[in-house]
């Protein structure tokens, strides 16, 4: 349907740090059912593709979040300079609506009151149920009318207005994490619009935001369990326990230990943190190994300040709202297009099943209540259900071991959309294609996008990063 926002002409002009990168910004509805009403702003940026005899019209790109990766959507089409994909393709990149350079959606800043703690007490659990309940109250008096309009669906619009201002007939797409679920919603709201497309670290079709953050838990766990395993066939190597059983029971005892020290439940935390981070990224097997090592020796000398030393390079995760007053609003926003329980009692008893399972990488922290559990609008329409109607076969890439967007998301993608899924085997990695350096899926997603050779339904690649060369102990 043309109307007058698919009749913009964007203005480009380069980008100061590379005049070959140019920026513009288009008009979009705030509120798609209300377009008379107020307008709002996307940035967009744009490299040209190097060889127009071959050129096959415009690529997109998303990155994940939800929330944009911090606004550097813009930014995307530098990853993709010197590809074969810049070759016959105009990189598309911008900054979803809400973040970066395009209209932001603000949040107060509230900065938590409960500690932060990998394993926290029951005693905690009411304090951080406050926490979140003026995190949503930030998130609502800053963002105002804009906030109940920031969603997928508006997003996969604002895609669309980009298509046609662009004088295009159809895109092809390249979205990672939730980068990917706009994709397929683009894909079920435009489906003669849409032409290839890979979807980089789904996020499940079937879920909803909710049972997205409890599965991280058990994603991270399963790395866990795959290190203690290899770590346990190397007992001679490393000293930690001969079998996964035993290696897994030995960090529970130094986390016993690290709790007795000065400062223990920050020592534990880091430790946690470390386990589950670093068991993900199979280069760091051996280092882990040492690190537990070391860090038994110095628990067990009540040493809590080499315990310090060895953990100080380990950060901690929580969302990013301790400084300044105001931050961008956007994650909150999105995963309020799904129900969340109002009884906080679910989150609660979540919490003491996933403070013993999986305790490892903040397990905990998925399933603690969410601003969701306050939420302060109704979203004014519901989220799509994910279809392939009338657009080409694509390439969902996902890795077993994808500690943020569980490998069963990606299985199920590919099951609901009848794409082809490329299996990135023995592996932690998240957003992998070109942004990973992985050059076996970089090579093979290359010849679909370029080329438009399709890999078989089901494919494997092998991990950019292999366990480390340290032999099993003899049999």
């Amino acid at each position: 349907m043309v109307n007058e926002f698919s009749t913009q002409r964007p203005q480009w002009s380069p980008a100061p740090h590379d005049g070959r990168l140019e920026y513009a910004t288009v008009e979009v509805p705030r509120d798609y059912a209300d377009p008379g009403g107020e307008r709002i702003t996307i940035a967009l940026s744009r490299r040209r593709a190097t060889d127009p005899a071959r050129r096959r019209g415009v690529l997109l790109a998303v990155n994940g979040g939800p929330g944009g990766d911090w606004g550097f959507g813009r930014a995307l089409p530098d990853k993709y300079a010197g590809t074969p994909l810049h070759e016959v393709y105009d990189l598309i990149g911008f900054d979803p609506r809400g973040t970066g350079e395009s209209t932001r959606l603000y949040a107060d800043v509230t900065v938590p009151r409960a500690p932060f703690d990998s394993r926290p007490p029951d005693s905690a659990f009411e304090t951080i149920a406050e926490d979140m309940r003026l995190r949503e109250l930030g998130c609502a008096r800053a963002g105002g009318e804009l906030r109940p309009h920031i969603s997928t669906r508006n997003t996969a619009r604002d895609m669309d207005t980009i298509r046609a201002v662009l004088g295009e007939e159809r895109i092809s797409f390249v979205g990672y994490a939730y980068g990917a679920y706009v994709g397929a919603v683009y894909g079920s709201m435009f489906p003669d619009r849409l032409d290839r497309s890979v979807l980089d670290s789904c996020v499940h079709p079937g879920w909803t935001w909710r049972e997205q953050f409890l599965w991280q838990g058990d994603a991270a766990q399963r790395n866990v369990d795959r290190w203690a395993a290899w770590m346990g066939e190397r007992h001679g190597h490393f000293g930690l326990g001969s079998g996964a059983e035993q290696v897994l029971d030995g960090v529970e005892h130094l986390v016993a230990r690290l709790e007795g020290l000065p400062d223990g439940t920050r020592l534990r935390t880091l430790l946690d943190g470390a386990v589950g981070s670093r068991s993900a990224d199979r280069g760091q097997w051996a280092q882990l190994g040492t690190l537990i090592g070391a860090l038994r020796a110095a628990a067990e000398a009540g040493d809590a300040d080499a315990c310090q030393g060895l953990l100080v390079q380990q950060g901690t995760w929580r969302p990013e709202d301790s400084e300044g007053a105001q931050r961008v609003g956007v994650l909150e926003a999105i995963t309020l297009e799904h129900a969340w329980p109002a009884d906080l009692e679910v989150y609660y008893q979540d919490m003491r099943d996933f403070r013993k399972r999986f305790p490892y990488g903040y397990g905990v922290l998925r399933a603690q209540p969410w601003v969701g559990a306050f939420r302060t609008f109704e979203a004014p329409e519901a989220p799509t259900v994910v279809e392939r109607a009338g657009y080409p076969v694509g390439l969902i890439v996902q890795a077993d071991g994808d500690p943020m967007d569980h490998y069963a998301g990606g299985v199920a993608m590919a099951e609901r959309l009848g794409h082809h899924l490329v299996t990135v085997e023995d592996s932690g990695e998240h957003e992998v294609y070109v942004l990973g350096g992985n050059p076996h899926v970089d090579a093979l997603v290359h010849r679909y996008l370029v080329d438009g050779e399709l890999p078989p339904p089901r494919v494997s690649c092998p991990a950019r990063t292999p366990r480390p060369d340290i032999p099993a102990d003899p049999a």
